[in-house]
């Protein structure tokens, strides 16, 4: 069973944005998975899941949100180059 969330926006912000009603809210979605998965509440496939995307799609596209695939630091980049 699926939960819905309902975000009022104004009814021109699409038009100010210069985009579709369908465009925007599938963007607003979709910014809502990213930050959830940068901020690591949720894995790539859970955010994934939340944008209505496969894994790979939802990580190929992170790059329009400026946000990285892998976010480690050098001791782990470091540790799992060792162990790799």
């Amino acid at each position: 069973m699926l939960n819905q969330l309902n975000i009022e926006y104004p009814q021109n912000l699409p038009d100010i944005l210069q985009t579709t009603k369908k465009a925007f809210e599938e963007e607003a979605r979709m910014a809502m998975a990213v930050k959830l998965f940068e901020m690591k509440r949720l894995s790539s496939g859970m955010a994934a899941s939340l944008a209505g995307l496969d894994r790979v799609e939802f990580l190929l596209n992170l790059h329009r949100f400026n946000v990285p695939m892998i976010d480690l630091e050098e001791d782990e980049l470091l540790s799992d180059m060792q162990n790799a």
